[in-house]
């Protein structure tokens, strides 16, 4: 445990931060899967445009990169489409 205030305070930060990434990014992967499996449901489009609206939502909040976020829609895209 860091003895300088600032450095303590840093700690608690990263901690809580780390614990918010994590949270998002399984809530990311539970909806690219969900859309994934629900291939030709009556559901798939509203699924597969809810996972889009996260992968986006996760490229804006810096949790993936932006490469990453057009590579995981584009393969939802092809799923919806074929």
């Amino acid at each position: 445990m860091p003895n300088i205030k600032s450095a303590k305070k840093r700690v608690l930060v990263t901690k809580t931060k780390a614990a918010r990434n994590k949270s998002h990014k399984s809530a990311l992967k539970t909806s690219l899967k969900k859309a994934q499996t629900a291939a030709g449901t009556p559901a798939q489009q509203e699924l597969i445009t809810a996972a889009i609206r996260k992968v986006d939502q996760a490229a804006a909040k810096g949790l993936i990169h932006k490469n990453n976020a057009a590579r995981k829609k584009s393969a939802l895209a092809k799923l919806a489409n074929g």
